[in-house]
């Protein structure tokens, strides 16, 4: 039970720093979000990092969104993926609990008190958790196009579709409190 409230605590305090998943807005620092590079008059990288609570699917989809936004504000109709990659980044944290123990030992009137710290048999702790957190960043190389979107070309997208798509999944970042 004490582990179990121990790790709740921790989460909480995870979910309470890190606000949730990461919003769909401009990269930030801490946050993480989208960015995008400029290569040629219709040529963009595009990128998304979400935090350690923004699933793969999520910063996948955000990268297309961006894409189709880009792909309109310049002008275009349909874009091409060229390269695609999501890349998955892991962080192991450790947590040891220190507990002390009654031993009543072999004769019901005697009892000793172990010290957590230095009569453990296997070490100092008596347990120890581990938590593994994913932070995930998606990016991609687009080609933007006028026109109707090839329908031969499985790469192709037509970014209007895109945007009605997926914008009921884009979680907007929360507006400012005064």
């Amino acid at each position: 039970m004490k582990k179990f409230l121990m790790a709740a605590a921790a989460a909480a305090l995870l979910t309470a720093c890190a606000g949730g998943p990461t919003p769909y807005q401009p990269i930030s620092k801490d946050v993480g979000g989208y960015s995008e590079t400029k290569l040629e008059s219709n040529r963009v990288r595009v990128a998304f990092a979400g935090n350690t609570l923004t699933d793969r699917e999520t910063v996948e989809n955000y990268l297309l969104y961006r894409s189709a936004e880009t792909t309109l504000a310049n002008g275009f109709d349909y874009f091409i993926v060229n390269t695609r990659a999501t890349d998955a980044k892991s962080r192991t944290y450790g947590t040891a609990y220190a507990d002390p123990f009654w031993d009543y030992g072999p004769y019901p009137w005697r009892s000793r008190y172990y010290d957590p710290f230095w009569d453990r048999p296997f070490g100092r702790y008596q347990s120890y958790d581990q938590t593994t957190v994913t932070k995930y960043e998606a990016s991609g190389e687009i080609v933007m196009f006028k026109g109707t979107k090839p329908a031969d070309n499985a790469a192709a997208f037509d970014a209007r579709d895109v945007v009605k798509n997926l914008e009921g999944k884009v979680r907007r970042p929360e507006p400012a409190k005064p």
